[in-house]
């Protein structure tokens, strides 16, 4: 099993589509690193050998932040714009959503479930 970047590798998984389950790596940067580490795209991840393993690594270790340092990147940028009290960090601070998408209906995803209007119960008259 490759291990790349403190991430397992789905055995089963053509390389370029297993790269992407890397943190920071979709689709089109996992092509790039293939091209640029001279291996090809078609093979499965549990065939890689080892020598195409470490280049895979080295050129996504030269390319660049990826899991973790991206991760903490992400969150300090965030972060700040909550600090600043900028329309998008308020957005984030209230768990909506930020590039302008309506939210009286929809925008579930961000929201969450529905809180449904709990209603009381009359009163029996005696």
């Amino acid at each position: 099993m490759a291990r790349i970047a403190g991430v397992d590798l789905p055995p089963s998984k053509q390389v370029w589509i297993g790269l992407t389950s890397i943190y920071g790596i979709g689709r089109t940067r996992s092509r790039k690193i293939l091209e640029t580490a001279g291996v090809e795209e078609t093979v499965k991840v549990k065939d890689l050998t080892e020598d195409e393993a470490r280049s895979i690594r080295q050129v996504i270790q030269d390319e660049g932040r990826v899991e973790g340092d991206l991760r903490k990147e992400v969150g300090q940028n965030i972060r700040r714009l909550i600090e600043i009290g900028s329309y998008r960090g308020v957005r984030h601070r209230r768990n909506l959503p930020l590039r302008g998408q309506r939210t009286h209906t929809n925008a579930r995803t961000r929201k969450g479930p529905r809180r449904g209007a709990v209603a009381g119960r009359k009163q029996v008259k005696k």
